[in-house]
C-alpha cells in the first residue's frame, strides 16, 4: 500500500470530489482516479459512491478512514523525526576498522564522540577479515589494505605505507639490513594472508618472500612478536606509531627498495544521504590522523 494513494483516499474524503482532491494535490483528475482505482484493488473494496456531481464514503470507505488518518499522521510524524535529526548525530554508528588500528586510534576518540552527542550510539567490530558491511548494515568501514574494485564508495583519510621494524634487541645483535638482499639473510616474521612483502624500486614492484620461525593470523600478534626480538616484522605505520614512538621497535630503511604506499581509507556504502553522524566520525577521525599522522619517512 502506498502512502501516496492514502493521501489521495484522504483528499477525496475531505475535499468531496475527484477533482477538488486534484486540485489540492496538485495532480491530475486522471493521476487522482488511477491512484484511488489501484487502492481500491489493493483493499479489495470500493471506498467511494461515484456520481458526476460528487462521491461519498461507502461503509468500508467510513472503516478504512480511521486507519487511513492513522498511517498519514504516522508518515508525517516520521519525516519530521528524520528531518530534525538531520542535522544532528544521532541513531546508532556502525563501524568496523582492523583490531590495532580500530583499539589505537578509534577507540580513544569515542568518549569525547559520545560525550558530545548524546543521543549518538556506537557500533563497533573490530575485524582484520574484510566484512559485507552492506549486508551487516554497516554505516563505515575503516580499512588499511590494497582495496579491490567495488562499487563501494571509498574516502582516503590519510597516508600509510608499509614499514619495517624490528626491536632494538634484534637490531643489535643481528645488525640492520640496508638493502633488500641484506633483509633475505634476517628473520622475517609473516602475517597470513600475505606470503610476500611488496616493495617498489625504479617504479617497478618487487617482492621478497616473508618466512621465518614465526607467523601469525593477526597484525597484534605480529607486532607482539617483533616487540620481544622474533624477528623483522612488516607492518604499516599506524599499526607500529605508538611503539616507534615509544622506542619498543625501530623503523628500517632500505636504501635501495621502498614499502609499497597504502592509505587509510574510509569505505561508505552509498554516497547519497549519508547520516550525519557518519559525517561527524569521520571529521574527528581525519582530525586525529591529520594531527598525530607525522610520518616518519
Amino acid at each position: 500500500m502506498q502512502i501516496s494513494d492514502v493521501e489521495v483516499f484522504s483528499a477525496i474524503a475531505e475535499s468531496g470530489s475527484l477533482s477538488a482532491a486534484a486540485r489540492r494535490l496538485g495532480l491530475s483528475p486522471m493521476t487522482v482516479s488511477r491512484r484511488l482505482a489501484t487502492l481500491e484493488g489493493e483493499l479489495g473494496v470500493r471506498l467511494f459512491h461515484r456520481t458526476t456531481r460528487s462521491v461519498s464514503l461507502t461503509a468500508e470507505g467510513e472503516t478504512f478512514l480511521p486507519f487511513a488518518t492513522t498511517l498519514l499522521e504516522a508518515s508525517e510524524g516520521a519525516r519530521v523525526s528524520l528531518k530534525s535529526n538531520a542535522g544532528t548525530a544521532s541513531g546508532v554508528l556502525k563501524v568496523t576498522a582492523p583490531s590495532v588500528f580500530g583499539q589505537s586510534v578509534i577507540m580513544p576518540l569515542i568518549p569525547d564522540l559520545l560525550a558530545e552527542h548524546p543521543a549518538l550510539r556506537v557500533d563497533l567490530t573490530l575485524s582484520d577479515s574484510i566484512v559485507d558491511i552492506v549486508g551487516l548494515g554497516i554505516d563505515v568501514a575503516i580499512r588499511i589494505a590494497t582495496l579491490r574494485d567495488s562499487a563501494l564508495i571509498a574516502r582516503p583519510l590519510a597516508p600509510n605505507p608499509r614499514v619495517l621494524c624490528a626491536s632494538p634487541a634484534y637490531l643489535k645483535y643481528h645488525g640492520i639490513p640496508a638493502t633488500m638482499d641484506a633483509l633475505s639473510g634476517h628473520r622475517r616474521i609473516a602475517l597470513h594472508g600475505m606470503p610476500y612483502w611488496p616493495f617498489m624500486r625504479d617504479g617497478d614492484a618487487v617482492a621478497i618472500r616473508a618466512e621465518g620461525v614465526f607467523s601469525a593470523n593477526s597484525v597484534e600478534a605480529v607486532r607482539a612478536a617483533s616487540r620481544q626480538g622474533l624477528g623483522v616484522a612488516m607492518l604499516t605505520y599506524w599499526d607500529v606509531r605508538d611503539d616507534l614512538d615509544a622506542g619498543t621497535l625501530r623503523l628500517i630503511e632500505l636504501q635501495d627498495v621502498s614499502p609499497e604506499q597504502l592509505y587509510i581509507t574510509a569505505i561508505l556504502p552509498t554516497r547519497q544521504h549519508v547520516p550525519h553522524r557518519v559525517g561527524v566520525f569521520l571529521e574527528r577521525l581525519e582530525s586525529v590522523l591529520g594531527t598525530n599522522g607525522c610520518l616518519p619517512l
